[in-house]
């Protein structure tokens, strides 16, 4: 009987989804559940706080390619995507992703750390996994062009 359950556990394993070393789940900020008082907010209702504050003077603009390392979590803590994670920054044309990054990216500027609280609308709206509130730590590398 125990074998059957360790050949389960086992079985189970294997076929989840499984992080490699380089992709542990990095632990989430302990503001994840809610953006503080001392966060600053947008019209649109996007929450942010800078970080680290950037060297650059230039803002991307909404059709800019950006570098970036990020990591993603959801209220509770769990993480759900991470460039920092993979060891690898992505770059990307800003006005490709969800609304909160679009808007929020163009408010930093080159070297700046920031964690945005960002919305359902402004996320994945409710239409795909992860639902609800995201909150973002995104470092703008480099604006390609």
């Amino acid at each position: 009987m125990r074998l059957i359950a360790v050949l389960a556990l086992v079985g189970t394993f294997l076929a989840a989804p499984c992080l490699s070393l380089a992709q542990a789940p990095i632990p989430a900020p302990p503001d994840v559940a809610a953006p503080p008082k001392d966060a600053k907010k947008t019209s649109s209702g996007l929450a942010y706080k800078v970080l680290t504050p950037g060297k650059g003077k230039t803002h991307p603009k909404e059709t800019s390619e950006v570098m970036v390392h990020y990591t993603g979590w959801t209220t509770d803590g769990k993480m759900f995507d991470s460039s920092v994670a993979r060891g690898e920054p992505a770059t990307f044309p800003l006005n490709r992703v969800i609304k909160g990054w679009t808007e929020g990216v163009q408010l930093m500027v080159e070297g700046e750390k920031t964690r945005f609280w960002i919305p359902e609308p402004l996320a994945y709206g409710g239409k795909r996994a992860p639902f609800g509130l995201l909150v973002f730590d995104v470092e703008l590398i480099r604006i390609q062009k």
